[in-house]
């Protein structure tokens, strides 16, 4: 996190951290006028494409979520946006940073994820104003299927 701090190494090193790479899907929930325009086109430029909107019914590797406490219910939200993704796909819901307007309490993604299938797999702070969670599908419950 070092790197991030100190404006990282380049605007490619979000979507690095972010485990994405090129040709990959990825698909955009919660989009508004807050969302870090820096960390969608760092997306965009390693991918070789434009993100996914949420009308889209391709399958997907990563759901990005931007998610402010006042959007709604949350679990609601995470079983749409599981629906899309591939068997070994995530979830990195964003949320703004504490003291930000809009901030989501950290208790409130630990709870709903295991509501929905998903395990808190890490954290990263994205942006200024932006901290992702990644939830996955837990290992164990791979296996199963």
């Amino acid at each position: 996190m070092v790197a991030a701090a100190a404006g990282d190494t380049g605007k490619l090193g979000v979507a690095e951290r972010l485990g994405i790479e090129s040709d990959m899907v990825v698909q955009e929930l919660g989009w508004d006028e807050d969302v870090d325009d820096d960390v969608r086109a760092a997306i965009e430029e390693v991918i070789g494409g434009d993100l996914l909107d949420e009308d889209s019914d391709e399958v997907v590797d990563v759901v990005l979520l931007w998610w402010r406490d006042q959007d709604g219910d949350l679990v609601d939200t995470l079983v749409d946006a599981r629906t899309p993704l591939a068997d070994n796909g995530v979830i990195w819901v964003l949320t703004p940073k504490t003291g930000r307007n809009g901030h989501v309490e950290p208790s409130d993604l630990a709870e709903a994820a295991p509501t929905v299938g998903l395990a808190q797999t890490s954290n990263l702070s994205v942006s200024e104003d932006w901290t992702a969670t990644r939830l996955a599908t837990p290992k164990a419950a791979k296996a199963k299927r």
